[in-house]
């Protein structure tokens, strides 16, 4: 365990962001007591809101803070009415991926309890896969870059390069292998499969996606691969996510399925993700700011506490600390616990719960 504690930058955003972040917080806290690693938090502005009051969505000190710190825990960010001229929100969250270059974004859906999810005869566990996000190129290269002519013609491109493509299938593989060596030490079935999702039929950015796919998989002899286009993907996810393991998509393909994925389990309340680079991480819930709900304390803020876990199997994975490796698997424990009980719901699970009572709750059940 390190001698000094972890830093954290602390990014809240808008909308329901803090109400999550905050019981993220407390698990956290809670866990730390009962021989959890330790945690030093600094909170940094960051989102409409802030842009509103500082005129820049993400200011310069913010980008400092994140970059310095050990991870960064971040909430949710945009607001519909804040927008810049051309029509687009603020999304900073995006930005960071691009300035951090957190290529690898990790979208773990798990279905902890078969009231969650609108599928028949679907019970706690039996969905368990992870969408593999290419973060940082795919059609969201054309952030801030698509062109529109004279009110007629509107472009945005698709990049993919060899490089980007090469790192985020690796990711996938080594997480296949990883996921596998956690089943096998509970005694479950320890297959690995890793899908490439394209469209290699009809353009030639996905097929070259699907050549660089092939071969890194030859890296990997022990891991199935398989291939499946993005809309056959979508329908497979309503017909048999169980088969699923690990999934590596273009940036927009991985974005639009994780949404759809979150609803099998729950919806985005139940959705927590990770955005990975070399060198920095960032953990966040898939889910927005939610501005309908935002104020009442009635977010679920699940997806926001998951998010801190797998925060803490990064931070063990990167220094070899069994404590936050362990501080991970033990809220997730809490979490599988407390979500199975079908009373332990806010009102998006069907439940009359507030934040801050689910969050205590898996707060005691460390």
């Amino acid at each position: 365990m390190p001698l000094q504690p972890y830093q954290i930058a602390v990014v809240k955003g808008d909308g329901v962001g803090p109400e999550v972040v905050d019981q993220s917080l407390v698990v956290l806290d809670a866990l730390a007591r009962d021989g959890g690693p330790a945690l030093s938090y600094a909170e940094y502005p960051c989102g409409a809101g802030c842009f509103l009051e500082q005129g820049d969505p993400l200011p310069d000190a913010t980008l400092a803070g994140c970059r310095e710190a050990d991870a960064v825990l971040l909430g949710a960010m945009g607001l519909p009415h804040v927008r810049w001229p051309d029509g687009t929100e603020m999304r900073p969250q995006v930005d960071l991926r691009f300035k951090l270059d957190l290529y690898a974004g990790v979208r773990p859906i798990y279905l902890f309890a078969s009231g969650h999810t609108p599928l028949k005869n679907t019970g706690p566990g039996e969905i368990d896969f992870v969408i593999l996000r290419e973060n940082v190129e795919g059609l969201f290269a054309s952030m801030n870059g698509g062109i529109e002519l004279h009110g007629e013609v509107a472009v945005d491109s698709m990049v993919i390069t060899r490089t980007g493509t090469e790192r985020v299938v690796r990711f996938a593989f080594e997480l296949a292998v990883e996921r596998a060596v956690g089943r096998r030490a509970t005694g479950r079935d320890a297959a690995m499969r890793v899908t490439c999702v394209d469209k290699a039929n009809i353009f030639r950015s996905m097929a070259f996606f699907r050549r660089i796919f092939d071969e890194v998989s030859a890296d990997y002899p022990e891991v199935e691969k398989e291939h499946a286009y993005v809309d056959a993907v979508a329908l497979y996810l309503v017909q048999r996510p169980q088969t699923f393991d690990v999934l590596v998509a273009e940036n927009m393909y991985g974005d639009i399925l994780s949404d759809m994925a979150a609803g099998l389990v729950g919806g985005m309340g139940m959705a927590p993700s990770a955005d990975i680079g070399p060198d920095a991480a960032v953990f966040q819930p898939s889910h927005g700011t939610a501005p309908d709900i935002a104020g009442r304390g009635i977010a679920n803020p699940v997806a926001m506490i998951l998010s801190a876990a797998m925060m803490l199997d990064w931070l063990g994975q990167r220094r070899g600390d069994e404590t936050a490796a362990a501080g991970g698997r033990r809220i997730r424990d809490a979490v599988r616990r407390v979500m199975a009980e079908p009373a332990n719901a806010t009102p998006d699970l069907g439940g009359s719960m507030t934040s801050a009572e689910l969050g205590a709750i898996i707060a005691s059940a460390l």
